[in-house]
């Protein structure tokens, strides 16, 4: 148990992803064709996006991935700054300095200058290397222009992977210079399956109606499935009793009180807009998610309300103004105005 099964279980290789086969089989073609376009990859965390890219790179490099593929996480860059650059010894020679406050110049500069150094280093042994940046939603519009120059530069000899929850905040510059590919959430068959093999392996036995309470509260994402199974196994072994259901329901019904459920009661119950304002900033920002991850735990808890008050009117209300809120969020360039909408309207007569 000492071993993070995140880590331990990551897929290497293409076959091993689970689930989004279609995607994943026009990755081994791109792959196979020897002209790999850029690429933008989105769709919910821990769907399988980077594990995807790291499987690309490693089919394409074998030994020498590390030499022809470079990894950055945008929300570091750009919601961490200077405080996170400093750490990252990759950026020392062009900082010049480990002080945060010695830095002159701004992010976005310093951002510009590492990617375009970055590009402008040959492929070894390759017609071309690859450049993934992760979080790809948290590139303001100048970084995105920038970027797009760049990918333009240097397309001879550099491919870009672009990884993001939220194409809709990639621009339509970008967008159109790479293939789009979906990852969806895994389904419950495939995720329960693959987490029985982690528990054989573990030498843990555990009743199949635990695993499926696991996959149906993480919708699907395997990462955050893993670390609960993990984490509940844990606490299960060292009071010593076997793990079930209700441990898990209990788990995920205090997670839920700490975010979604605290905005669900000051946009319901106390009518206070700005409070709620906070509220979802806490969640976009603080806490990493996604329009449609919130939308997701305020579906859940309407419908958690309504066994508690009967109310099938005001339920499908709800749930009818977070379906058209999801809807637009589809096609918005911004997810706070949308949500904030909602918010501001929600139960609203």
């Amino acid at each position: 148990m000492k071993d993070v099964w995140t880590l331990k279980y990551r897929p290497e290789s293409f076959d091993e992803i689970l689930g989004n086969r279609q995607t994943i089989e026009t990755l081994k073609s791109l792959t196979a064709s020897g002209t790999l376009p850029h690429l933008i990859l989105f769709g919910p965390e821990n769907s399988g996006k980077m594990s995807a890219a790291l499987a690309l790179a490693g089919k394409l490099y074998g030994d020498e991935r590390e030499l022809n593929f470079t990894y950055f996480n945008a929300s570091d860059f750009f919601e961490q700054g200077k405080n996170y650059l400093v750490r990252d010894p990759r950026f020392y020679r062009i900082l010049g300095t480990d002080d945060p406050k010695k830095i002159q110049k701004s992010v976005i500069n310093i951002f510009k200058d590492v990617i375009n150094e970055y590009a402008a280093i040959a492929p070894m042994n390759a017609d071309y290397k690859i450049i993934c940046i992760d979080s790809a939603e948290a590139l303001t519009m100048e970084a995105q222009q920038a970027l797009r120059r760049i990918m333009e530069k240097y397309s001879r000899t550099c491919r870009f992977i672009l990884s993001s929850k939220s194409v809709s905040k990639i621009i339509p510059p970008l967008r159109s210079r790479g293939v789009t590919l979906f990852f969806s959430p895994v389904t419950p068959d495939e995720l329960v399956l693959f987490m029985q093999a982690v528990v054989e392996k573990e030498g843990f036995s555990i009743k199949e109606d635990v695993l499926y309470e696991i996959a149906y509260q993480t919708h699907g994402n395997v990462g955050e499935s893993l670390e609960i199974l993990q984490t509940a196994l844990i606490e299960a072994q060292e009071i010593g009793t076997e793990l079930t259901v209700s441990m898990i329901q209990m788990q995920f019904q205090l997670d839920e009180e700490n975010g979604a459920a605290e905005l669900f009661k000051a946009v319901s119950e106390d009518k206070n807009f700005m409070e709620a304002r906070g509220k979802l900033d806490a969640l976009l920002i603080d806490d990493g998610m996604t329009g449609s991850e919130i939308l997701e735990q305020f579906e859940n808890i309407v419908l958690n309300d309504e066994k508690k008050h009967g109310d099938e009117a005001k339920t499908a209300k709800r749930l009818i103004q977070i379906a058209d809120c999801d809807s637009r969020l589809s096609q918005a360039s911004n997810e706070r105005i949308q949500l904030e909408n909602l918010i501001s309207n929600f139960d609203s007569e």
